[in-house]
């Protein structure tokens, strides 16, 4: 104010909270709604009774050393006249000292007056903010306050955070985490971007003990007490279908204890201009709220197909949205761990290879004897089938998706008649898996746990 800025538009869903911390020494505040007309924030009052958009801009203009935050505005952004009333007071604003204040959940400011705007994020409620919430609560009712569930709420607006410590309390007589993260994951459900998923127990996995080790160790980083560790922010997991890679991003939530979130790029993708970008930005914001997820991203390789081509085929949009999705992986702060997988990396542009983007990328293959004795006991305990131990040899070269589909059609068909008809793609894609394991070779860790003499064996099919 003091430096003479006319225009600054607030980004929030939460008006009221906003409205309520906008103090300004020596300046005069108001506040304004199409129902209730210009407001006095102190007592909620209506001070004058103007519900017109063009009559608040111009009430502004005959104020000296005013603020007025509207609310709801960005509806009104797309008449003529409110643009040219905005262009035409917003000199006058400036040298009387009064600054229009928009406060909103939708940044889309026109063209016409953006150069006009400062932009504002109001940040949602600090940890001390949701303590004092849950203080005040819990002392009407003798209850203590729980650092844990305060650390839940992270991400919730006010009112959110209020109303599920309130159910706490009803459900539980407690602040319990569980409880009020149950109701932090209606932030998800709303946007319609994004979906939850039930993780899967890790011992669900046959086999691919190296990846297990490798999270397991860095699981540690993300305790209390180990902030000074780096946190792992990516993991791409890239291999043969059927091979384990979407089953381990589910049993990752598990071993984090964290909810499971799969994000949809393709999804995400709208017909009008800018709509990808601000879905996927939107996405992004929402998880970095949420914080403490796992973030599932299957077949990578379709979402982002066509980068190079984008600018001719769909102007950019998908260029787009992969510039931001690598940005925000590489540089948000939130407790989140991005899990994708690639059933074919030639797919992939080369940046997005690059080191840094991801923390490890592990190649899965083919599950090694070992491992299908694991999954023949996992399925058979699942399906209530009985495929012999000793039948692991003869399904050699077999997915875990393929002893499964042979667990469940067993029951129906009997066992010789259900691997007769199964072709494991051992044999369908025989090049091709050939190909992709001289591509892993050298730039990527082996998820599978190889004996020496697999190893070999490998080495001598793919010469």
């Amino acid at each position: 104010m003091k430096a003479g800025y006319p225009a600054i538009y607030i980004n929030t869903t939460e008006t009221d909270r906003a409205i309520e911390s906008i103090h300004a020494d020596g300046y005069e505040s108001f506040a304004w709604d199409c129902l209730r007309g210009i407001i006095s924030p102190e007592t909620n009052r209506t001070v004058e009774d103007v519900i017109d958009p063009l009559g608040a801009l111009q009430w502004l203009s005959d104020r000296q050393e005013s603020i007025l935050i509207v609310q709801n505005f960005h509806h009104f952004l797309g008449s003529v006249e409110i643009l040219q009333a905005i262009a035409n007071n917003i000199h006058i604003y400036k040298g009387q000292g009064s600054c229009l204040i928009m406060a909103g959940p939708h940044l889309t400011l026109p063209q016409e007056i953006e150069k006009y705007f400062t932009v504002l994020d109001f940040a949602l409620p600090s940890t001390q903010d949701l303590t004092g919430i849950m203080q005040e609560l819990g002392e009407a009712v003798g209850v203590d306050i729980n650092p844990t569930a305060v650390e839940a709420a992270k991400g919730l607006t006010e009112f959110e955070a209020e109303t599920a410590f309130a159910l706490s309390l009803v459900e539980t007589k407690s602040f319990d985490p569980e409880i009020i993260t149950k109701q932090k994951r209606m932030m998800i459900r709303r946007t319609g971007l994004m979906e939850f998923f039930p993780p899967v127990p890790m011992d669900q996995v046959g086999g691919l003990e190296p990846f297990k080790q490798y999270l397991g160790n860095r699981i540690k980083a993300f305790e209390l007490g180990n902030e000074y560790l780096p946190k792992p922010k990516a993991l791409l997991l890239v291999g043969i279908p059927g091979t384990g890679k979407s089953l381990s991003c589910k049993a990752a939530a598990s071993i984090l204890n964290w909810p499971l979130i799969r994000l949809d790029i393709s999804a995400l993708k709208g017909s009008l201009v800018g709509e990808s970008e601000k879905k996927m930005r939107q996405a992004t914001a929402t998880i970095d709220a949420f914080g403490k997820a796992v973030v599932w991203l299957d077949e990578i390789e379709k979402s982002f197909s066509g980068i190079k081509s984008s600018g001719q085929s769909d102007g950019g949009t998908t260029a787009g949205m992969f510039g931001h999705f690598l940005t925000w992986i590489q540089e948000t702060s939130s407790p989140i761990l991005v899990m994708a997988t690639a059933n074919d990396i030639s797919s992939l542009p080369p940046e997005f290879m690059r080191a840094g983007r991801f923390d490890a990328m592990f190649f899965v293959d083919i599950p090694t004897t070992k491992e299908r004795l694991e999954i023949i006991r996992i399925m058979n305990e699942r399906y209530n089938s009985l495929i012999p131990e000793d039948q692991v040899q003869a399904l050699q070269g077999w997915t875990g998706a393929e002893i499964e589909q042979l667990a469940k059609d067993s029951l129906f068909d009997g066992l010789d008649t259900a691997i007769a008809n199964i072709v494991p793609l051992s044999k369908t894609m025989k090049e091709d898996i050939g190909s992709l394991r001289d591509w892993a070779k050298s730039r990527a860790r082996r998820a599978n746990d190889y004996t020496e003499n697999e190893v070999q064996l490998k080495v001598r099919r793919i010469s």
